[in-house]
Parts: structure tokens; sequence; C-alpha cells
């Protein structure tokens, strides 16, 4: 229970101003981004620098109030939703790019920078930061190494996971952990970095995060495959893989998403095509022309009915703008709209786009598929209204039937939007009971009094 005394020492810990009771304050952070019901917390705080979010977290675990921490509460799997007599702890303060390491090649980030700031800021260097979430231009760091998203880029640079070189966080008691090191290679203790990335804030709460940096490339090209056959654009991805070439992005766009985005765009798509590629090379410029050429003639080898090479970097730019406003330009149709996450191994796409079909048709529903195609990640995206029950219903079957196609090809769960509330249940289904079982026990000693974001994966 929180008392007017445990008001004033949060008060007297982060800040009067800092400590936020209003019930119309509250509700902003009752939800995220997945549609689920929203839960008003008792309270939200608002650290400012490492010593008072230490102080926050021991508070909370001393008191057994639930923590859930918040970065911008764009995750799609209900991870940032509160319990209703919890606490809120809200990074957006915890805001510094702390070092650029330009020798070694790393950054060193409090969580709540926005991931697109990093970018900015390694580019201007001459350094590249690859994961590009869709939400990068408002998503935190912190929120993406606890949800381990993923983007655009996955297919040749990897996700969130593969450029966290360590983590300094907070137990339950208030104390620093450090994992991790600054070097190339660590091999010291238990891998606790591996441990934290994806955990959802359900075994600590990140104070500063060492980010792994590349070189930025020298050359990209980027074009845009029309086909007026889903099945042969999906082949086409296989084919690309198959042929052991890795373009930076592989994006798949279904006929209903490209009306869409170009009704919200005005880029150019030909909105009569069934579906699309957009793909981008980057690296040596040599290497860049030579994969551009092959992947160009595969794609009319597939058949691709034209295939449209960016003349410059404006008009690439315009074309990956138009593919990161998918969500938003779905959104307008419909008042709820349900982003999903289905992925599967990358010979699989045909088979995982035919499902998306068979299975909007078997449900009645409006589903537009876009995605990831290039590293198996599709994002089929269901257009409803839930208040509409008997539609809402259907809706939940056709959830449950892309899981479970999704698991039938060999896939997982979710490739990049975290399980949080929204896919605890289905779980098992990927795992086993005994997965289950042994995440409980890790959760139940790093957490005994079940504070830190409770609910959440494992239940």
């Amino acid at each position: 229970m929180i008392t007017q005394t445990l008001i004033k020492e949060f008060q007297n810990k982060v800040g009067r101003e800092n400590v936020f009771t209003d019930k119309a304050d509250l509700l902003t952070y009752s939800y995220d981004a997945a549609v689920l019901e929203p839960v008003i917390p008792a309270l939200a705080l608002r650290p400012s620098d490492s010593e008072a979010l230490g102080q926050v977290v021991r508070l909370c675990n001393e008191n057994r109030l639930p923590l859930t921490v918040r970065g911008a509460g764009t995750n799609l799997s209900g991870g940032t939703i509160p319990i209703s007599e919890g606490v809120v702890v809200l990074t957006n303060a915890l805001n510094k790019i702390l070092e650029i390491n330009e020798a070694d090649m790393y950054a060193v980030v409090q969580p709540g920078v926005v991931t697109a700031e990093l970018a900015a800021a390694a580019e201007a260097k001459g350094l590249f930061y690859p994961p590009d979430p869709g939400s990068q231009a408002v998503s935190t760091l912190g929120g993406n190494v606890a949800e381990n998203a993923g983007g655009l880029r996955g297919l040749k640079y990897g996700v969130t996971r593969d450029y966290v070189m360590g983590i300094q966080f907070f137990d339950v008691n208030g104390d620093i952990v450090k994992t991790g090191s600054r070097t190339v290679k660590c091999a010291t203790g238990y891998n606790l970095t591996g441990l934290m990335v994806g955990s959802e804030g359900t075994l600590g709460v990140f104070n500063e995060i060492t980010l792994k940096l590349i070189p930025l490339p020298a050359a990209q090209k980027a074009m845009v495959a029309v086909f007026d056959k889903m099945e042969n654009a999906s082949e086409t991805v296989a084919a690309i893989i198959a042929s052991r070439i890795v373009p930076a992005t592989l994006e798949f766009m279904d006929n209903f998403t490209i009306r869409a985005v170009e009704d919200y765009s005005k880029v150019g798509l030909p909105t009569d095509a069934a579906a699309l590629l957009l793909i981008e090379m980057d690296g040596h410029p040599a290497q860049v022309e030579e994969d551009a050429d092959r992947v160009e003639l595969l794609c009319h080898k597939m058949g691709a009915t034209s295939v449209r090479v960016a003349k410059d970097a404006s008009e690439r730019d315009s074309v990956w703008a138009a593919r990161r406003s998918a969500l938003s330009a779905l959104a307008k149709l419909k008042p709820t709209l349900v982003l999903e996450d289905a992925t599967v191994p990358r010979s699989k796409i045909p088979d995982m786009v035919q499902a998306m079909q068979d299975i909007a048709k078997q449900y009645d529903l409006s589903i537009g598929t876009f995605g990831h195609a290039g590293d198996g990640n599709l994002h089929p995206t269901i257009l409803t209204d839930r208040r509409d029950k008997e539609e809402w219903k259907r809706v939940e079957s056709a959830i449950e039937a892309i899981f479970d196609k999704a698991l039938g090809l060999g896939g997982t769960l979710s490739g990049e939007h975290g399980t949080g509330i929204a896919k605890s249940c289905f779980l098992e289904k990927e795992t086993t009971a005994a997965t289950i079982v042994y995440s409980k026990r890790v959760k139940e000693a790093l957490d005994p009094n079940n504070i830190l974001n409770p609910g959440k994966i494992i239940g």
C-alpha cells in the first residue's frame, strides 16, 4: 500500500516534481501499443540520476510495491502495462549518451536514450548502430534491450542482443550489478548480459548499457521489385537467401498494405501490384553493385514484372520512409489494429504468406501482411473493431491460428515484439513445461518478492 509517508519519501529521492499521483497523469502510463486493457498504476516516478533510480528500486522492494519500468511505451506485447497497486518508473529523464568511443567502437548510454538519436550521433562520427525497430524515432534503448528489438536490418546485421556488450543494472535491493565489458571478447562469469536482454524488466532495472558500434557502410543501393503474384514475391525471398546473397534489408508488402501505404505517403508505389519486395544492399561499393545486379536478375527470373532501382539517396529514403509508415497507414483504416509477429525459418516464408491469406479467408478478416521477410519475420496486421464482440472472437481465433502455423513451420511466437502479457499463455507451446518451471525458479531467486514487472513472460 502506498501511504503519504511513502510518497514523501519518494519525493525526497526523486524530487517532488518527479512524483505523479494525479489520475489524469497516471492514465498516460496505463497502456502500451498492444491491444490489451489498460491498467492505471498507483504512482509514477521519474528519477533523473542513477542514485535516485537505485533508491526507488530499493524502496519498492522494501514496501513490496510492483515496479514496471517504462520508456516510450511503444512495445507490442503488453510489457509495460503496470499493476493497479504498483509503481511505474519512467526513464525519459535518464536520456544521456555517456560516451561514444571511436577507437574501440562502442557507446555507453542511459536507458532513456531514443534509438534514432544514438544512431545519428554514431553516424556523425562515421560509425553505425544497425538495430532499427519501426518505432526507432521514439523508442528508447532500454526498451529495445528489454524486448530484444529487431528491425528492418535484422537480416544482415542481427537484432539488439547482437550489439549489447554489457549492462549495469539494479537488482531488487537497489545494488548495482555489472555484466559484460567494453572489450570485443569477454568470458568472465555467467553470461548475465544474455540473461537480461529480452527479460522485459522482470529481472532487474537497467542503469547503463554498453552497445557495440560498427563502421558505417561505404555504399548503398535500394530497389523495389514488383510482382503480380504474391507467391512469386515470397518465393523470390527464399531464392535470394538460397543464392547466398545477404541484403541489408529484404522487406515484403502485400497488396492490401501497398494500397494503404501509398494512400498515406504518396511516394508512387504501384497499387495494382500483388506484392512488393523492398531490397537494399550495402557495404563496399563494388560488392554492392555486384549483389544488386544479381538480385535484380533473380527478381526478374522469379517473375517480377519490374524492378525499379532508386536513382539517388533521396528516392531511396522516401521508399524506406514509406515502408516504415506501414503500421500508421494501416491503423487509419479501422478502429482497432492488431500487429502480430509471426516468424518462421526463411525458407518457409512462401508457406507463411499463403497461410496468412488462408487464415484471413477462414475467419473473414482483413489482414494486411508486411515485414522483414528476409529474416523470416512477417507482421500480419489484423484490422478490426474490438467493440464488435463477434468479430473480436474471430480475431482471437485467427491469432491463435497464426501462432500455431508459425510453430508448425518450425518458427517462433515472437521475432522481435517480446512475450509480455499477450503471448505468455502460448509460451509452453513453443517450449516445454519444464522450461516454464526453470524460468520461474530463476525469477523467484532473483526477485523473491515478485516486484519486478510481475505477470510478464511467465505469468
